[in-house]
């Protein structure tokens, strides 16, 4: 469906509890009373009074739908089938200026012009009109520019307009005994949560350990040499006692400690991606036609033309 020249959308219910069950998923994603429309044809039944002869029943009725919102428009029976016979009823804001006092016929013929004032094509809104005389139900919304979310709403729920009509008729015959029934399946979806599997601790501590280094010293040593004399006469008296006194000098090897760096440890986090496999037991829903008698039945799969959003 194509919405970018236009911002109402129209989806067409053949079953009103569909179109009931679409108007409250549209509440629930914020759109207001005034953006929806629903139109639907009254029941061919007398609304009169059987203790009083009057109409007053109906008018009750009539007068409650009018002034009501959409909520409490299905409240007062759109789908347990207790609509007035004057035709069609109208909620919400969008045709209601148009329709709320259009009867029957006259309704019916006011639908078109009142599409037409919405922005619909004048052939597509003689369109929808055909769908409301045939007895279905029509929900409007304006989108605002939300109309791709209105649309998948509607059809999430059964609706089809002028553009989805021929997949429509090919997979649901209209017929007045027709049902539909929708099968589901239960699809897996996997989510993440982050969750502590541990901790790591990084600290400093001492131990004491023997090194040993070596050190070249340096030490002096006395060289005492004789030499034999010439014999010559000395003029030095012989003295008692007489020495010679040589400081002998030694290098020490004191040990002393310092702290130096000898390597940096950095500790962080990075994120390191792996595949789990998970599984799950999911149930999902089959048809099994089963019949009684001569029955003929026929089956067939309908793909679905492809809507452009």
């Amino acid at each position: 469906m194509t919405t970018s020249t236009r911002s109402t959308v129209v989806g067409v219910f053949a079953d009103r509890g569909q179109a009931q069950e679409a108007v409250r998923a549209l509440k629930q994603a914020g759109f207001r009373d005034d953006q929806i429309g629903v139109v639907a044809q009254g029941h061919e039944k007398d609304a009169t009074d059987n203790a009083t002869g009057s109409k007053a029943a109906e008018g009750s009725v009539i007068g409650a739908t009018t002034g009501a919102g959409v909520g409490a428009l299905w409240a007062l029976g759109i789908a347990a089938g207790m609509l007035p016979a004057i035709g069609p009823v109208v909620a919400g804001g969008l045709l209601m200026s148009v329709l709320a006092s259009a009867g029957g016929a006259a309704a019916a013929g006011a639908i078109v012009g009142s599409l037409i004032g919405l922005g619909i094509p004048e052939e597509e809104a003689h369109y929808y009109e055909g769908e409301f005389k045939a007895g279905r139900t029509l929900v409007t919304v304006k989108a605002e520019g939300r109309e791709a979310e209105a649309w998948s709403i509607l059809h999430r729920h059964g609706a089809y307009n002028r553009q989805t009509s021929a997949v429509h008729a090919t997979t649901a015959t209209r017929t007045e005994a027709g049902q539909t029934m929708q099968l589901h399946e239960e699809h897996l979806h996997a989510h993440k949560t982050p969750v502590e599997t541990g901790e790591v601790r990084v600290r400093k501590e001492v131990i004491t350990e023997q090194q040993n280094i070596s050190v070249p010293v340096t030490r002096e040593e006395v060289v005492v040499e004789r030499r034999q004399a010439t014999g010559h006469a000395s003029t030095t008296n012989i003295h008692e006692g007489e020495e010679i006194r040589i400081p002998v000098m030694e290098e020490k090897v004191h040990v002393d400690k310092e702290a130096v760096v000898k390597e940096e440890v950095s500790v962080g986090k990075r994120r390191v991606t792996d595949t789990e496999h998970v599984s799950g037991t999911v149930r999902k829903e089959q048809v099994k036609v089963e019949q009684e008698g001569d029955v003929d039945v026929r089956s067939s799969t309908v793909t679905p033309k492809r809507i452009d959003k």
